[in-house]
């Protein structure tokens, strides 16, 4: 059973007779149906709907932790005491530092929280404040690699990215039935009308792949951004009616010069169109 600390991971602690109320008016996640050994994605947006920060979330004795990475803490501390005004909560950071993840038939939840985005990909990942393996940090990038599980930073842009780019509408951590939040009226309105183009893939190539931010194109147009990279794997947030277009036309896709294969994660249900209206649009 791998056992992986990731140091850069922070924690913040909310409590108080009103945590669940403010959070649930505020974030992405509906905390109300979280279940008392289940961890969530959810993210404070901007109004205008895009990610402002992303993080895990679950809850643990008469509060909620949250855990972000140690860039973002600060930050997300302000902006949460920011919206709290005169609300029965109390917000502070936990001494632990970093998180340790790990999975595999023989993870304890008794130990920590499953995360949900990988159960939802058939693994059982368990993550756990503090200090408590010593696994190479790579073997936990390699498996969100393979199953298409996202990060901020090398897989996308605060501030630069909707919740469905990161596939928050199907990992759990995007609610449309609990009422407002910040940003929700545009989410919602993206779900309802489907027009959700951006989405995370899977990349592969038969050579190592080129570095993080290299574009992958299309006929010499580009489609998205490739991300997170071991070896010949990879993650990418592509334009998928363009991918499928392609695909389906049999047009070479390229990250830089390396011709790559796109891969939708099996977990999300998610198709790639091939309409060539949809690819023009």
């Amino acid at each position: 059973m791998p056992a992986v600390f990731l140091k850069d991971r922070a924690l913040l602690f909310v409590s108080g007779a009103e945590a669940q109320s403010f959070l649930q008016n505020l974030i992405t996640t509906d905390i109300i149906s979280l279940g008392s050994d289940e961890v969530r994605p959810g993210a404070l947006l901007t109004p205008q709907g895009k990610i402002l920060f992303d993080f895990m979330i679950w809850q643990e004795g008469d509060g909620y932790t949250i855990e972000t990475d140690a860039s973002q803490r600060d930050g997300l501390l302000k902006r949460l005491t920011m919206y709290k005004l005169r609300a029965a909560v109390t917000l502070a950071l936990r001494a632990e530092e970093g998180v340790t993840v790990c999975w595999g038939d023989d993870a304890d939840a008794s130990q920590g929280a499953r995360d949900s985005r990988f159960a939802k990909a058939g693994v059982t990942l368990v993550r756990r404040p503090g200090k408590h393996g010593k696994g190479e940090e790579a073997l936990y990038d390699a498996l969100r690699i393979r199953l298409g599980i996202v990060t901020s930073g090398s897989d996308f842009a605060l501030q630069d990215a909707f919740p469905h780019d990161v596939l928050m509408d199907l990992n759990g951590g995007l609610s449309f039935r609990k009422g407002c939040y910040v940003g929700q009226e545009v989410v919602s309105r993206m779900q309802h009308r489907g027009t959700a183009r951006r989405r995370v893939v899977t990349v592969s190539a038969v050579t190592a792949l080129p570095g993080t931010g290299t574009e992958i194109t299309a006929a010499g147009k580009p489609i998205g951004t490739l991300g997170s990279v071991e070896g010949d794997h990879g993650l990418a947030i592509v334009r998928i009616d363009r991918a499928g277009a392609a695909i389906a036309a049999g047009t070479p896709l390229l990250a830089g010069e390396t011709p790559v294969s796109l891969v939708l994660p099996a977990w999300s249900g998610l198709v790639f169109p091939t309409s060539a209206d949809e690819a023009s649009a």
